[in-house]
C-alpha cells in the first residue's frame, strides 16, 4: 500500500510569549468577516492528519469527536492524541478558540472532527485517509451534524484510483476538500511538482506565501494549484499546551479550510450543501488576491475574505 505522509515542514521554534493574532489572520482579512460569519459557529471541519493535542487550552473546547485510525495507543480508536504537533498545529489554525490567551484560530467558533491517520513516527498509508474521508462523509454528530470541510495537510507523489473515487463522493454530497499543494518546490516557475490529493481537480490546492507576500521557495508549483495562503512561520497551537512556528504548505491549507468556514456562514440561506460548497469556492475565487506570479505558482492568488 503506498505510504502517505504528513506533508514536510518546518518547526521554526517552540514559542512561550504570544502574539495573540498570528498575522496570517489579517493578511487574508480574516477579521472583516467574523461578525457576519458568526466566526464559523456551526460548521464542522474535518482534519485528517497526526490527531490533536485534544488537552490543549486553546483547542479542548473545539474538538468535536475523532477517531484514531492508526496503531498509536494499540490502535484504540478513541485515542486520538497527537505525537507529531503537526495535526495539532493545523487544528490550531483552524479553529483555536477565542479565550483571551494563547492565539485565535480563522474559524474560532468552528468545530473540528479529528481523524488520525499519520502515528507517531509521522508515518501513514493511503488505506487509512481513504477510511478516514469515508468517515467523515457519513459522520453524525450529536445533533445530527454533518462534516462541511475536509482538510489534508498531507500528500502521496502517485495518484490512486480508489482515493480519487472517495474524493468525488464526498464531493457530490457537498464536502469541501481542501489540501496542501506539497513542499517539494524548486523555486522554479517552470516545473510542476505534483502531490495528491492536492492536484486532484476535485480538491482546493493549496500553496504556501510567507509575511511579505513572497512566494515560499518549498511550496509545489503546478497547473491545478488553486490559492495560496499564509505558510511560513505561521504561529499555531503545539503539543504540551505549547505554541510554534512552522512552516509549510501543511499551514497554507487550514487557513483556506477556516476560510470557508467562514464563508459558509454567508450562505446559510441555501440548505443544499452542493449549492453551498459552490458558492463558497466561487467566493474565494471572486475575492483572491493576485500577487502578480504565474498561475502555476499561485493559481487563483491569495485567498481574501473581504
Amino acid at each position: 500500500m503506498e505510504k502517505i505522509v504528513e506533508s514536510p515542514y518546518q518547526v521554526k521554534s517552540i514559542v512561550n510569549k504570544l502574539e495573540r493574532i498570528p498575522y496570517g489572520i489579517d493578511l487574508i482579512k480574516t477579521r472583516e468577516a467574523w461578525e457576519k460569519s458568526n466566526k464559523g459557529e456551526s460548521i464542522i471541519v474535518a482534519v485528517i492528519d497526526t490527531g490533536c493535542d485534544f488537552n490543549h487550552p486553546d483547542l479542548e473546547e473545539a474538538i468535536i469527536d475523532g477517531y484514531n485510525f492508526t496503531t498509536d495507543d494499540n490502535g484504540d480508536v478513541n485515542i486520538y492524541m497527537d505525537y507529531r504537533g503537526h495535526g495539532t498545529h493545523v487544528a490550531g489554525i483552524i479553529a483555536a478558540r477565542e479565550n483571551n490567551q494563547g492565539i485565535i484560530g480563522v474559524a474560532p467558533k468552528s468545530q473540528l472532527l479529528v481523524l488520525k491517520t499519520i502515528d507517531k513516527n509521522g508515518k501513514g498509508n493511503l488505506q487509512n485517509v481513504i477510511k478516514a474521508i469515508n468517515y467523515a462523509i457519513r459522520w453524525n454528530g450529536p445533533k445530527n451534524q454533518k462534516v462541511s470541510i475536509i482538510n489534508m495537510s498531507l500528500g502521496g507523489v502517485q495518484h490512486f484510483e480508489e482515493l480519487y473515487e472517495v474524493i468525488k463522493e464526498a464531493r457530490k454530497k457537498g464536502v469541501l476538500i481542501v489540501a496542501a499543494a506539497g513542499n517539494d518546490g524548486d523555486g522554479r516557475p517552470d516545473t510542476q511538482e505534483i502531490s495528491y490529493p492536492g492536484f486532484y481537480q476535485e480538491v482546493i490546492q493549496v500553496g504556501s506565501i510567507n509575511e511579505d507576500l513572497t512566494l515560499s521557495s518549498y511550496s509545489n508549483t503546478n497547473i491545478n494549484l488553486d490559492f495560496v495562503a499564509p505558510g511560513g512561520a505561521i504561529l499555531s497551537t503545539f503539543l504540551n499546551g505549547q505554541y510554534a512556528l512552522l512552516s509549510g504548505t501543511s499551514m497554507a491549507a487550514p487557513y483556506v479550510s477556516g476560510a470557508l468556514a467562514l464563508i459558509l456562514n454567508l450562505h446559510k440561506e441555501h440548505h443544499d450543501p452542493v449549492i453551498s460548497s459552490f458558492l463558497s469556492y466561487s467566493y474565494l475565487f471572486k475575492h483572491a488576491k493576485k500577487l502578480g506570479n504565474s498561475y502555476l505558482e499561485e493559481g487563483n492568488g491569495l485567498i481574501q475574505l473581504a
